[in-house]
């Protein structure tokens, strides 16, 4: 288990050498201003990732955010920030290559720093040929890093067994104390894939659990600094969600403490297999 010495200012090393930020804001299910003010409010925080998608027809508002922090910044510069989104559905090979091509669009960033496919649904060939699209976006210069979000273990292996010239560098799934995916975070950690840990906060459905009030209590926390350490101690790339400034801030202001492997290993044994909200890894 690894900690980060600064969430914010830390980075991991990706399989392809590309160092990514180490802590994301999430804009899942937020759209205009309110996607628009949290950017804003996160970038102003020192985040230096976002993790936006197709799906959450968000792209246009999160890219339009970071460009206008740029404009405001002498000393960050558009490489120093990082662009997530993810492919709708998987329908094959053309209908991806056109997808990325909106995303890039939609965002403005010149390029997109990494591409999930956001499911697996669809089925083996299907994602093996929107794969196939990924890694010609990554040649071409479109994208610089790609990934898989929601695969479970045979669905990393099938890409792996294929003709793919690229491993996915991320696999971003639901993962935290009440929902810790073992089976596929050990996979992933195996063949030097990060885990991104999505809905890092169960969606805030256990904040009153009485672990989870004890040990904030010990680390002088608040319970979702301590689950947003929680990750970052298992060596996971968090991404916490929030519209509101201070919860935003607050989220990241986790560099004072270091949960003890201990109350780690108590915090692995929560696992009820909490799922918030889809849970696709064992899709055909």
């Amino acid at each position: 288990m690894s900690s980060a010495t600064n969430a914010l200012g830390s980075t991991i090393k990706l399989n392809n050498g590309v160092q990514m930020p180490r802590l994301h804001l999430g804009v899942y299910m937020t759209s205009g201003r309110e996607c628009s003010s949290a950017v804003t409010h996160a970038l102003q925080a020192g985040y230096r990732a976002i993790d936006s998608a197709e799906w959450y027809a968000n792209e246009e508002e999160v890219g339009s955010s970071i460009n206008k922090f740029l404009s405001s910044q002498d000393q960050t510069k558009r490489e120093d920030l990082w662009f997530t989104t993810k492919l709708k559905s998987n329908v094959g090979y053309d209908d991806t290559r056109r997808k990325i091509k909106q995303s890039l669009k939609e965002c403005g960033l010149g390029y997109i720093d990494l591409y999930l496919l956001h499911s697996p649904y669809g089925g083996k060939s299907r994602r093996l040929e929107c794969w196939r699209a990924v890694e010609e976006a990554i040649s071409e210069g479109e994208v610089r890093c790609g990934g898989v979000s929601n695969f479970g273990v045979k669905h990393l292996q099938e890409l792996l067994d294929s003709k793919a010239k690229i491993v996915p560098a991320v696999n971003q799934v639901e993962v935290h104390p009440f929902n810790t995916r073992k089976d596929i975070t050990q996979f992933c950690h195996e063949h030097d894939i990060v885990v991104e840990a999505y809905a890092p906060l169960a969606r805030a459905l256990r904040t009153r659990h009485p672990t989870i009030v004890e040990l904030s209590k010990k680390y002088k926390c608040s319970w979702a600094q301590l689950m947003v350490k929680w990750s970052l101690q298992h060596g996971y790339v968090p991404l916490p969600k929030s519209v509101k400034k201070d919860r935003i801030v607050s989220n990241a202001a986790v560099d004072s403490f270091e949960i003890e492997e201990s109350d780690m290993n108590v915090l692995d044994g929560l696992d009820e297999v909490l799922v918030t909200d889809w849970d696709p890894t064992d899709a055909d």
